[in-house]
């Protein structure tokens, strides 16, 4: 499956597409998540685009940006556009959310999104509180791939990584960086076929807790060892700490599902989202009456039902190409 929606809202403000320079009766600057789109924008260059951007708005009112396509024609990779966005970071005393690869699979498949290292933008930008990049994969197409390095960052409460296929390299820097106020995290971790290759151990350090004391929702999800990573989840101490968890949109089966009820109690937890699961009417039953009976809002939609082929059954994420 290959569909990733298109936010209507960022950081809480709906979502603008800045038409291109040449429009009047624009929002105040810091009333929208202001979209920067090539293909909405007259197909513009970047560079022509983001120039006219930043002559038409008060970028020091800018609030949150959000990178749609940034190629007007021939798909190009992020870094040169990220650059421009870096250099004038200073523009932009106020941003506080920044959406990198807002693009949908009808834009371009989340497994073509050629990205970059990332981290300048945080160490560009040490006051934002929300960052969410889309994208990762790049294997045979000749890009450099999503990265990260290990970073201290103060201000960042939600950090989203939407990927088919997220490297393990992000994963386990992640686990070094130091993000005291980081409260909500979400990784897509995807399948290996399309460089999702972070293996359950790379996960350690996030699951140790200590390393984010902030943080109050994590999200695992996306994976084809979504099993493994429930096992594991279920002894992890940073459940402790949770007041949402989300396992949602992978392979999850009962045997996951057993290793969770059978592990450390969940009942603290305000919502558990499973969905898109393989999860059988049983055991559904016994979670609804596990998890209901201490009030956690519990999610077991969009069930699914393995691929047959031959002897063996298939299970699939939600998000991969």
């Amino acid at each position: 499956m290959t569909f990733v929606d298109r936010s209507t809202t960022f950081y809480d403000l709906p979502v603008f597409v800045f038409p291109g320079p040449d429009h009047e009766d624009l929002p105040a600057a810091d009333a929208v998540a202001w979209r920067l789109d090539c293909y909405a924008a007259d197909e513009l260059p970047f560079d022509e685009l983001w120039e006219g951007f930043t002559a038409k708005v008060p970028t020091e009112r800018v609030r949150a940006l959000v990178l749609g396509p940034w190629w007007e024609d021939e798909y190009t990779d992020l870094r040169p556009a990220l650059e421009l966005i870096l250099a004038d970071a200073a523009r932009f005393p106020a941003l506080r959310a920044l959406f990198l690869a807002h693009v949908t699979g009808e834009e371009c498949e989340i497994s073509w999104l050629q990205l970059t290292d990332v981290t300048p933008a945080l160490e560009a930008f040490p006051l934002l509180e929300e960052f969410t990049v889309r994208g990762g994969d790049s294997q045979g197409l000749g890009a450099e791939p999503l990265s990260l390095r290990p970073v201290r960052h103060e201000a960042l409460r939600v950090l989203r990584f939407e990927s088919g296929g997220l490297p393990g390299q992000v994963v386990r820097a992640l686990g070094e960086c130091e993000l005291p106020a980081l409260e909500h995290l979400e990784l897509w971790l995807g399948v290996q076929q399309y460089g999702g290759d972070a293996t359950v151990p790379d996960l350690a350090p996030v699951l140790a807790g200590g390393r984010f004391p902030a943080l109050r929702h994590l999200g695992l999800q996306d994976s084809e060892l979504q099993d493994e990573i429930a096992a594991a989840v279920a002894s992890a101490p940073v459940v402790a700490q949770l007041e949402s968890l989300s396992l949602s949109m992978g392979t999850l089966t009962d045997t996951g599902a057993e290793a969770l009820l059978g592990g450390q109690p969940l009942g603290h937890l305000k919502r558990l989202d499973l969905r898109h699961h393989f999860l059988s009417d049983a055991m559904t039953d016994r979670l609804r009456t596990a998890l209901g009976a201490a009030g956690t809002e519990l999610d077991l939609s969009d069930r699914q039902i393995p691929h047959r082929w031959r002897e063996e059954e298939w299970r699939y994420v939600a998000v991969s190409e």
